[in-house]
């Protein structure tokens, strides 16, 4: 266990997200896996991260992509055997790096042991381990229209699936393959701990928590309000940050890792979280978790009818959103810095230009995650600029939350074109399409037939290409990660937001004792002149290689300067 009142490891440390299954592909059946993370470690080990994350490699029947686990202590085929992954956890510690897990304990498979045994009959002992509700009145067996609240799913449609063996209903929050455990019942909890602690004791270094925030329900499960969304409603309000997440995440800490001598990082994903309950969940003397995600930037271009309902993102909201975070977390709590993940496009397609200034808008949002308080996270393929999939037709995507959208859109007289033009610009698929390696055949991901297409533009963008050129995403990632390591005022010192209203300048200050760092970066495609107060005598980091006019930015740029006072106590 750490000690809450000195700065924790994982406060000067960077992590890389590994999508396993689109990572690098060892035996040609086009599914990335676990030796072709081993044989890339060189190249993370090289760009400098402190942390690697798994997304999902546990036993699961992948209808979304291993976030449905049916055993937890089993590695799936796909990805390789478990001596492979007691191999790759070797070599990652080896390199001086550490390995957290993806985590995915609000809901299981439909496949796993559990629920076969839940769903049994209702008086089966393990009943109570899932939620299983009777129909309201009205229901009949033709017409199976009478759900026990009105909540909808995450992926769309209804949130319940009805099960004839047993004549009720059980809860899914995402897909019906994918059963929303009961965490009011105690032999969940325990099984879930115990689980815990045998990975940890496998050798791992800590869990990145799926939903983690979902795991209280409110217990009545009542009606949500019905917005816009048709017959069925968000029922967010009686589970995001339910009456018993604290508690029961305080318990997880307790069984899991109070005991334990080393310092793990535990991570939580927490859709909807306000900072006022992430300052809860991240407090160090409140005993739960390292650091959440939140997702309100994330939400900056989704219009009234959410992520599918797309807009262009507004930079002044986008600053307000990160000023207010990294203010109300800088005393008591801990941020999480990232704009890409498995879940969302492609950041330099989503916020930057992924054509002209592909290389200066990926280096600079790259400039403004990784010098903010906090702890960065890379996603595969943003160190070199990987861009959206370009997709054309349906019968490329695989996502499941995607499809179901297509479905829904297209049954509701949506445009098909429209459709598949949004798909393009926000579907999971954009970043789960193959780590582009190199020039070769299918990126140098796989020598067999990828499970979802390549980006057609892997012979310009990739890994080889990218870290031999004189524009090297790859290598201004390196610098922003050994900045981050050998300097405290970007790990520990204060924030301030500087410029927060103007609509292109995303401009902030860091200190710390005598050192103060200022960040300047153009979001625009045009030239920008800022104020005479910014700046500094020393030009830490810049993404253009040929010195500016100091009083102006040019299209995409990032300047970092540094500033060092001398200490009255210093001077003769």
């Amino acid at each position: 266990m750490r000690n809450p009142y000195l700065p924790a490891w994982w406060t000067s440390a960077v992590v890389y997200q590994i999508y396993t299954r689109s990572f690098s592909d060892s035996t040609g059946d086009g599914i990335g896996d676990i030796t072709g993370v081993i044989e890339r470690l060189d190249y993370l080990s090289e760009l400098g991260v402190d942390v690697i994350w798994l997304s999902p490699i546990h036993q699961s029947p992948q209808h979304d992509n291993g976030y449905d686990i049916s055993n937890y202590r089993r590695i799936d085929h796909l990805y390789g055997t478990e001596e492979e992954f007691d191999h790759l956890l070797a070599e990652v510690h080896r390199r001086g790096m550490k390995l957290i897990m993806d985590l995915v304990v609000n809901h299981t498979s439909d496949e796993h042991s559990a629920f076969v045994v839940s769903s049994s009959s209702r008086s089966n002992v393990s009943r109570d381990s899932y939620f299983w509700r009777d129909p309201r009145r009205g229901f009949s067996p033709d017409n199976p229209g009478a759900e026990p609240n009105n909540w909808g799913s995450i992926f769309g449609g209804s949130a319940w699936e009805y099960d004839p063996r047993t004549e009720q209903y059980y809860l899914h929050l995402f897909s019906p393959h994918q059963p929303d455990l009961n965490w009011e019942s105690t032999r969940v909890r325990t099984r879930v701990y115990e689980m815990m602690n045998w990975w940890l004791d496998r050798g791992i270094d800590g869990f990145r928590m799926d939903a983690i925030n979902f795991i209280s329900k409110r217990p009545t499960l009542p009606d949500s309000p019905v917005g816009s969304g048709g017959m069925y409603a968000n029922g967010a309000p009686f589970y995001v940050s339910g009456p018993r997440v604290h508690e029961f995440i305080q318990e997880m800490m307790r069984a899991v890792f109070d005991f334990r001598t080393s310092e793990y990082l535990v991570v939580g994903e927490t859709d909807g979280v306000t900072v006022e309950e992430a300052v809860l969940f991240t407090d160090s003397l409140r005993g739960e978790l390292d650091m959440v995600f939140q997702f309100e930037h994330m939400r900056l271009d989704h219009g009234p009818g959410g992520k599918w309902d797309h807009l262009p993102m507004k930079l002044r909201d986008f600053k307000t959103i990160a000023n207010r975070w990294q203010r109300s977390l800088a005393d008591r709590g801990w941020n999480s810095l990232y704009v890409g993940n498995h879940d969302q496009p492609r950041s330099v397609s989503r916020f930057g230009d992924d054509a002209e200034y592909r290389y200066e808008s990926a280096t600079l949002w790259a400039t403004v995650i990784h010098l903010q308080r906090g702890t960065p996270f890379i996603y595969q393929g943003d160190e070199i600029g990987m861009t959206n999939a370009g997709f054309t037709s349906l019968d490329q995507y695989r996502d499941v939350e995607s499809l179901a959208y297509y479905d829904y859109a297209v049954a509701r007289g949506i445009n098909e074109e429209h459709v598949l033009d949004t798909l393009g610009k926000v579907s999971r698929d954009n970043a789960r399409t193959p780590m582009q390696w190199d020039d070769s055949p299918n990126a140098g991901f796989s020598a067999g037939k990828p499970w979802i297409d390549v980006n057609p533009n892997y012979r310009s963008v990739n890994a080889a290409a990218d870290r031999t050129s004189e524009k090297s995403i790859f290598r201004y990632y390196q610098r922003l990660i050994q900045l981050r390591h050998e300097s405290l005022v970007v790990s520990l010192g204060d924030f301030e937001m500087l410029e927060p209203n103007d609509p292109q300048l995303f401009a902030f200050r860091r200190r710390l004792g005598n050192e103060e760092l200022t960040i300047m970066c153009n979001v625009s495609a045009g030239l920008l002149p800022v104020p005479a107060y910014l700046g500094g005598p020393e030009l830490v980091l810049g993404n253009y290689r040929e010195p500016g006019d100091p009083k102006v930015l040019r299209p995409w740029e990032a300047r970092v300067h540094r500033l060092t006072r001398v200490s009255p106590t210093a001077r003769v």
